[in-house]
C-alpha cells in the first residue's frame, strides 16, 4: 500500500483532510439522531465564533461545552466506537443528545 493510503477499514474509522486524520461519525447510528446532534454541533460551533467575536468567554466555554457533547455522541470524540458494542453506542449517543437538549430547556436543567 503506498505511503499515506488507509485500508478500507481504515478509511472507515478516519477521514483525512490536509494530512490530517479525523475520526469519522459511527455509520451505525439512525439518521435521524445523526441530524439531531449535527444541528447541535453547528449551533456550538456557531456560538463559538460569536463569542469570540464579542469577547464572551462565557458564551464560548458554553459553546464548547455543546460541540464536544455533540462530538461525543456522534463517536468522534471519546472512546472509539469500533470498540464498543453497537448498542452501547448508540445509547451513548442518545444521552449525549438528551444531555444537549437539557441545555436548551431551563427547567429540566434546573431539576437535575
Amino acid at each position: 500500500m503506498p505511503e499515506g493510503a488507509q485500508s478500507a477499514e481504515e478509511s472507515e474509522r478516519w477521514l483525512v483532510i490536509k494530512g490530517r486524520r479525523w475520526r469519522r461519525t459511527d455509520p451505525a447510528l439512525p439518521e435521524e439522531l445523526v441530524a439531531a446532534l449535527k444541528s447541535h454541533l453547528g449551533r456550538g460551533r456557531s456560538g463559538v465564533g460569536a463569542g469570540k467575536k464579542t469577547g464572551d468567554d462565557e458564551r464560548v466555554a458554553a459553546s464548547r461545552r455543546r460541540v464536544g457533547l455533540a462530538k461525543t455522541g456522534l463517536g468522534e470524540r471519546g472512546p472509539y466506537w469500533w470498540e464498543r458494542p453497537e448498542a452501547q453506542r448508540i445509547a451513548a449517543a442518545k444521552q449525549s443528545l438528551a444531555e444537549l437538549e437539557s441545555l436548551d430547556d431551563p427547567d429540566e436543567s434546573a431539576s437535575q
